[in-house]
């Protein structure tokens, strides 16, 4: 892999502005060289006057790398300071609450306290790495852009310029952050795991950044289910094809389409992941995983190439139900409750970690807007928005198996789902924006800016109208003043005031009656509903105000300092330029395919749920794309105020000056410091107002709970510069 690839991988996102340039000196060299062939007489002078500027650019990166290794390792030394007080003072209450008898009325059980003391510093421990990394990157991207200069311009000035310069830099030459990381594994190794260093190396230990090992096994398992399921795949098209005429398709699609849906949004998922990699793009940083145990592509292909022959099983079992003697409504139930039972299993077994943070993440989201908002939960909400019509398909499900007469043999349409549960259909489809409209109000409350925030929050407000709209015209087919009512009914209704003549008469009318009039009128009817005029227009709306906020303001693009990107943005991570033009093209043909698929429906030309399925298909495969754009920009225009990890901390200590935090780094004992920040920084609450107000009947539960120590999972306040999806 050549190095500016390399570099791009490994790089951290927040710091990208902060390493070397070396893209901009491979093209200053490559220019030069192209300038100044051998036989100019002009040579010398010219290349000297290009050593110059060279190396005046060489030393500008220098010195911006210096100061910002400066800064960091400052940081750095501040929090390690700061959690070995913070050690200590959890120590010294274990100890007083060891030796007296009443329990200490500020002090939780220690268990918890340990437990919040490993993760933070498990969180500092990366937080070296990633500053350990920063500075090999540099100065191998140093070591090889001067290597190559000496090359192109047959010199040796740059070697010599890199043993002057670059050799003795502060950033180089300091080991600080090998000392940092050799006291935090001890401090872990005997205070927090009792000697266990095995144990602790487990925790602490960083992967290489960027770098993912292919795990032979999982190869093995994702070539093995893949394989089988395209196999599986092409005998369930066969075999539709052969029993088409046995099998009541409408039931079929509405029970099997939702899984399938959800098989394949995993795949892209996957899909997603490995393009994030290859393309530098880090999402475990920016969706805050933990780098030692977040999933690979591999492990989502494999999950995604597992459901996938399990849900072909299932359908092979419904469509020879006849021959296998076993209830062909059997199969869809046992197939969404192993979906199901695999996503809730309460056991630390099948990628429990990842099952746990998509619930916790689903948890905020559905909380919404009582919870702070980070990325993954409204990119996880942004996702549910492509999956409705998989929601809809599972309300139909649970509707369709809570009604079922006993007959798990033979089912006829059941028009109870669809119509006379219209409302809680109604409700389901408008949750995934309702999701995104609550977290666009909690962002705006959070940071009182109305745009993005509520102007995001409008564009999922319009989904509201496209499906209130949608399901009065299903409701409502020829307009809000006629309802039409089944024909047995209405003809039951009429036969007490017709004689038999003229009953045979009216039925006679309805059976004969001209199909290109009746065609005729109720293209008319449908022009004059006002249902059907409503949710054309809500669409319309609501797919132009989606597709330009998906272009400007989720990709970034269109952005006024293009360069050499037309119509971009000034940096892309994936390569062409074309792939983006084809993304905004695929985006916007998909976000209007809504025409196609009501045109289709109304000449009835295609049966309305293979309708439904290819155009839902699309949806999720606009997703896919959309995905690796959104993460892109998150990528490239979330990097202001360099924070790489979460500032985890028990509690902060509230110093305000540079010349306690030297005497406090000082002095041995330093849980005196960090009693004195504590009480130091009540007063300061008490006599800026902020704590006014008296307890009253259980103000002593009160105060003992605002003293109780905690862990601060948020990102520092200053860092919250994520741009709204």
């Amino acid at each position: 892999m050549k190095f500016a690839q390399h570099l791009s991988a490994h790089i951290t996102p927040e710091w990208r502005k902060q390493y070397i340039n070396y893209e901009e000196m491979k093209v200053m060299l490559r220019l030069a060289r192209e300038s100044f062939p051998d036989g100019d007489p002009a040579f010398e002078g010219k290349i000297q006057q290009f050593e110059d500027d060279f190396f005046k650019y060489c030393n500008q990166e220098l010195k911006k790398i210096n100061t910002f290794f400066q800064e960091k390792l400052a940081e750095a030394t501040r929090k390690h300071c700061s959690l070995q007080g913070e050690l200590q003072y959890v120590k010294g209450l274990q100890a007083k609450q060891g030796k007296s008898r009443i329990p200490l009325p500020t002090f939780r059980p220690p268990g918890r306290k340990i437990g919040e003391l490993k993760l933070a510093f498990s969180e500092f421990y990366l937080s070296l790495v990633i500053l350990q990394n920063y500075q090999d990157l540099n100065f191998t991207g140093f070591r090889k852009i001067l290597k190559k200069h000496d090359k192109m311009l047959k010199t040796e000035i740059g070697a010599k310029w890199r043993e002057e310069r670059v050799d003795t830099a502060q950033f180089y030459v300091d080991k600080s952050i090998d000392s940092l990381l050799a006291d935090t594994e001890t401090i872990y190794t005997e205070e927090l795991e009792s000697g266990d260093r095995q144990r602790a190396m487990k925790r602490l230990r960083v992967p290489p950044l960027g770098q993912v090992k292919p795990q032979e096994w999982t190869t093995f398992k994702v070539g093995l289910f893949f394989g089988a399921f395209i196999v599986l795949f092409i005998i369930v098209v066969l075999a539709g094809l052969w029993r088409r005429e046995t099998i009541s398709w409408n039931i079929f699609f509405r029970l099997y389409r939702g899984p399938f849906w959800i098989v394949l949004f995993v795949f892209f998922i996957a899909g997603n992941v490995s393009g994030w990699r290859r393309n530098g793009v880090n999402h475990v940083l920016i969706f805050e995983l933990d780098p030692r145990s977040s999933l690979t592509d591999q492990h989502l292909f494999e999950l995604a190439g597992l459901f996938g022959v399990l849900w072909c099983l299932s359908v092979l079992c419904f469509l020879y139900a006849d021959i296998l003697t076993v209830p062909p409504y059997v199969n869809p139930l046992m197939l969404i409750v192993i979906m199901i039972a695999f996503l809730f299993n309460p056991s630390r077994t099948f990628l429990h970690g990842a099952r746990f943070w998509l619930l916790r993440v689903m948890g905020r989201m559905c909380i919404a807007p009582f919870a702070f908002v980070n990325f993954a939960d409204f990119w996880i909400a942004d996702q549910l928005n492509s999956l409705t019509r998989a929601l809809a398909d599972l309300h139909y499900l649970f509707c369709f198996y809570g009604t079922l007469n006993g007959n798990w043999y033979y089912q006829e349409e059941n028009s109870k789902c669809l119509q006379e549960l219209w409302w809680t259909r109604l409700l389901v489809l408008c949750l995934p924006a309702w999701f995104r409209l609550a977290q666009c109000l909690r962002r705006y409350k959070d940071s009182k800016e109305a745009f993005p925030h509520l102007a995001n929050g409008l564009k999922y407000a319009t989904s509201f109208g496209v499906v209130i709209s949608s399901t009065l015209y299903g409701l409502y087919p020829n307009g809000y003043y006629y309802k039409e009512v089944d024909s047995s009914s209405s003809i039951r209704t009429l036969a007490g005031n017709l004689n038999k003549t003229a009953l045979a008469q009216l039925i006679n009318e309805r059976i004969h009656s001209d199909q290109r009039s009746l065609s005729s009128i109720d293209e008319i009817e449908k022009l004059d509903n006002p249902f059907f005029i409503s949710w054309l227009a809500c669409l319309f709306i609501s797919s132009l105000y989606a597709f330009i906020w998906d272009v400007k303001i989720d990709w970034g693009l269109f952005d006024s300092k293009t360069g050499e990107n037309t119509l971009l943005r000034e940096e892309i991570v994936y390569g062409s330029c074309w792939i983006y033009y084809a993304a905004i093209i695929q985006d916007f043909v998909i976000r209007f395919c809504w025409a196609i698929s009501i045109s289709l429906s109304e000449i009835d030309f295609v049966q309305k749920e293979v309708i439904t399925t290819v155009f839902g298909t699309l949806e999720v495969f606009r997703r896919f794309v959309w995905n690796f754009f959104r993460l892109e920009n998150e990528h490239l225009n979330n990097c202001g105020k360099f924070r790489a990890v979460r500032d985890i901390s028990i509690v902060p200590l509230a110093i305000s000056d540079q010349e306690e935090i030297i005497k406090m780094m000082d002095n041995d004992d330093l849980s005196v410091y960090y009693n004195q920040s504590k009480k130091s920084g009540k007063k300061r609450k008490d006599e800026e107002g902020i704590i006014k107000r008296k307890p009253k009947r259980y103000g002593r539960a009160k105060k003992q709970r605002n003293e109780v120590v905690r862990v601060n999972f948020s990102v520092d306040p200053d860092d919250d510069d994520e741009e709204e999806a």
